[in-house]
């Protein structure tokens, strides 16, 4: 602890000392969700086909792409996590975001944190609950990925140091919007194909998702591939 000392007796030679601990500040979360892509509705399990390819990124993507980070970004992993293989295997990264329990649009925090096949959502050693450097209160909790459409709680949540279960899977969770999320076999996965950040899948039209993928992969040729 820290010691603190009385000056009115230190002329005396007998100093008071007191010990204290100053709390630390953080919350912790327990998020769990699937994403529609890699999603296998016959297992109940996500593939992990990017890290059995070698193709998870160490270091957080999201910076790159243009995603907001408050006291966030920049988190890396061992390359030994991605060895871990079954049901706590990693997906792929995801972004994790507080938002203000008074404007959701305001975002407070955000972590990068690993996602496994089972749907937990654990920090970057590949096992722990993801820890923010904020103080215990309500937030709206959201979690988000570069190609799939994010999701955020209906209500702001209670979060202290102990961590707290938010479970994106489950249909009993309410989740802010409309259709937030989607449901496979009485699950609820985030919507695949989210290439353009606007909040919205879009098929055609303006800022639509599509144009973007197929640019992507070569214009007419349907038998394209890229990673």
């Amino acid at each position: 602890g820290l010691n603190a000392t009385d000056a009115s007796t230190a002329s005396d030679h007998f100093p008071i000392t007191a010990d204290f601990t100053v709390p630390l500040a953080n919350v912790q979360v327990s998020v769990r969700c699937f994403l529609e892509g890699p999603y296998d509705a016959n297992t109940g399990l996500m593939h992990d086909s990017l890290r059995v390819q070698g193709l998870v990124p160490l270091s957080e993507p999201y910076t790159a792409l243009g995603f907001t980070q408050v006291n966030g970004g920049g988190e890396n992993m061992a390359p030994a996590v991605l060895n871990t293989t079954g049901n706590n295997a990693i997906v792929d990264q995801v972004l994790l975001e507080l938002r203000d329990k008074n404007d959701p649009t305001v975002i407070l925090g955000t972590r990068c944190a690993l996602l496994q096949r089972d749907g937990d959502v654990v920090d970057m050693d590949g096992s722990s609950p993801v820890t923010f450097a904020r103080t215990g209160d309500q937030y709206y909790v959201a979690v988000r990925h570069r190609n799939h459409l994010g999701a955020m709680t209906a209500n702001a949540i209670a979060l202290s140091n102990a961590p707290v279960l938010i479970d994106f899977t489950a249909p009993t969770t309410s989740t802010y919007g409309t259709n937030a999320t989607k449901s496979v076999n009485a699950v609820q996965v985030l919507w695949a194909g989210n290439t353009v950040r606007d909040g919205a899948l879009k098929y055609t039209g303006s800022g639509n998702d599509r144009d973007a993928l197929l640019v992507k992969v070569g214009g007419n040729t349907p038998n394209n591939t890229s990673i």
